[in-house]
C-alpha cells in the first residue's frame, strides 16, 4: 500500500511541517518533531518548543525510537495496522494536552494524572502507548521544572502522582530524557524535593536513582547526582532513620557506588557510621537489606578513609562481627568475612576488637554451616590470620 493512497495519523506528523515523520525527535518538554524540522527551527535562534512555547532550559535531542518502530510497522501492513491503535492513543494525546496546557491549574493536572492511572491501571498496555507519545520525558518536565516552596498538600499529591506514572513507565522507557537532571535547575529542585518531600517522594527519587545509575547513558547524570553534598548528606541520614525509607536509600546507595568518585563523596558524608547503624537495626527486623549494606561496606573498605571510620566506629568491627553468622540467613557472611580480612589484616585495634565481638566463635559456626565452600574458605583464612597475628604479638 502506497503511503499517498494511505491516510496518515495524526500522530505520525510533524507539528511544525506536517509532514509524515522521517526521523522524530523528542525536545525536554516531551514533544516530538521531526529532526530535520526542529534543527532548522532552533538553528533560526528560537529558544522555545514550537507547541508548548516552553523556554528550551536543554535544547538535546533524544530519537523517539517507539515512534519511529510504530511508523515503519504502520508503513509496511498498511490498512492491516491496528484500528484501535488510534482509538486507543487518542485519549491518551488529550490527556497530554491537558498537562502541558498552560491554563490548566494543578487541580486540573492533578485530576488528569489520576485519569492516567486508572486507565494504566485497566490497561496495562497502555504504558507503551505513554511512550510513544513522550509522556515520560513530559512527566519528568513537570517534576523538575519549578518546586512550590510552600510544599502545600495539594502540590504534594502532585509530585507523588507525577513520581508514580514515572515509575511504571521507566522499566519500557529510555532513559536518556533523566540526562536532565545535568542542568543544574533541574538538579536542585531534585535535591529540594529529597530534602523536603514526604517518605514516600524520598522512596520514589531513591528509585529514580537507580534507574539513573543502571544505564550508561545517564553516567553523567549519575556523576553529577554523586556531587551534590546536600543529597549525600540527607540520602546517608535515612539509612539510620530505621524506616521502610531506609532501605530504599540503601538501594540507591547501593546503585550510587557503581562510580568510584561517588563512592569517595559518600565516606566523606559518613556512609560508614550509617552503614553500621543500619546493619545493628537489622536485628530487630524479619526482613532488610543487611546483606546489602555489608557487600557495599566491603566495597568501601577500598578507601583507606572508610577503614578508619570502620575501626574507630565503637560499634563498627562488632556490627561486621554479627554478620559473619547469622541463624536466620547466611548472605552476607562472605562479605564480611572479607570486610575483616581487610581491617584485621594491618590493624591491632581491629583484631582486638574482632575476638572481643566473638569473631572466632562466629567462624567456627560458619565453618559447621551449610555457607558455601567459598565463605568457608575464607573464615579459614581469617582465622590463620588471627591466630598468625596473635603469635606475633607474644
Amino acid at each position: 500500500m502506497k503511503e499517498a493512497q494511505m491516510t496518515v495519523p495524526h500522530l505520525f506528523r510533524c507539528p511544525i511541517s506536517l509532514d509524515l515523520f522521517t526521523d522524530p525527535v523528542t525536545l525536554c518538554t516531551g514533544q516530538t518533531y521531526d529532526r530535520s524540522s526542529i534543527e532548522k527551527w532552533l538553528a533560526a535562534g528560537n529558544l522555545t518548543c514550537p507547541v508548548t512555547m516552553q523556554k528550551l532550559h536543554d535544547p538535546s535531542l533524544v530519537p523517539n525510537h517507539n515512534l519511529r518502530h510504530l511508523i515503519e510497522q504502520w508503513r509496511q501492513m498498511g490498512h492491516q495496522f491496528d484500528p484501535d491503535y488510534l482509538t486507543t492513543i487518542d485519549p491518551l494525546v488529550a490527556l497530554k494536552h491537558n498537562l502541558e496546557s498552560p491554563e490548566a491549574t494543578l487541580k486540573d493536572k492533578l485530576q488528569t494524572l489520576e485519569n492516567i492511572r486508572v486507565l494504566t491501571d485497566e490497561t496495562p498496555s497502555r504504558n507503551f502507548f505513554l511512550l510513544q507519545i513522550g509522556f515520560l520525558p513530559l512527566l519528568l518536565q513537570l517534576l523538575f521544572e519549578k518546586v512550590d516552596p510552600e510544599f502545600s498538600q495539594e502540590y504534594v499529591k502532585f509530585v507523588e502522582q507525577l513520581l508514580s506514572c514515572v515509575l511504571r513507565l521507566m522499566p519500557s522507557g529510555e532513559l536518556e530524557c533523566l540526562n536532565m537532571l545535568k542542568e543544574e535547575s533541574k538538579l536542585e529542585s531534585f535535591v529540594v524535593l529529597f530534602e523536603h518531600g514526604t517518605g514516600m517522594i524520598e522512596q520514589s527519587l531513591c528509585h529514580l536513582v537507580v534507574a539513573i545509575s543502571s544505564s550508561s547513558e545517564t553516567k553523567e547524570a549519575c556523576a553529577m547526582i554523586g556531587k551534590n553534598h546536600r543529597f549525600l548528606h540527607r540520602i546517608v541520614s535515612l539509612v539510620q532513620q530505621n524506616s521502610e525509607t531506609s532501605e530504599a536509600g540503601i538501594k540507591a546507595i547501593s546503585a550510587l557506588c557503581c562510580l568510584e568518585s561517588n563512592r569517595e563523596k559518600l565516606v566523606e558524608q559518613g556512609l560508614i557510621n550509617a552503614l553500621i547503624t543500619y546493619i545493628l537495626n537489622s536485628e530487630r527486623k524479619e526482613r532488610s537489606l543487611a546483606a546489602t549494606a555489608m557487600a557495599r561496606l566491603e566495597q568501601l573498605l577500598g578507601i583507606e578513609r572508610a577503614k578508619e571510620a570502620l575501626i574507630n566506629n565503637p560499634n563498627g568491627v562488632k556490627a561486621v562481627v554479627k554478620m559473619v553468622f547469622r541463624v536466620s540467613d547466611h548472605d552476607g557472611s562472605e562479605s564480611a568475612v572479607n570486610s575483616l580480612m581487610m581491617v584485621c589484616h594491618e590493624s591491632l585495634q581491629a583484631r582486638e576488637k574482632a575476638i572481643a565481638a566473638g569473631v572466632l566463635t562466629q567462624l567456627l559456626l560458619i565453618l559447621q554451616s551449610q555457607c558455601s565452600g567459598r565463605t568457608k574458605t575464607e573464615a579459614r583464612t581469617l582465622l590463620k590470620l588471627l591466630r598468625s597475628k596473635w603469635d606475633e604479638e607474644q
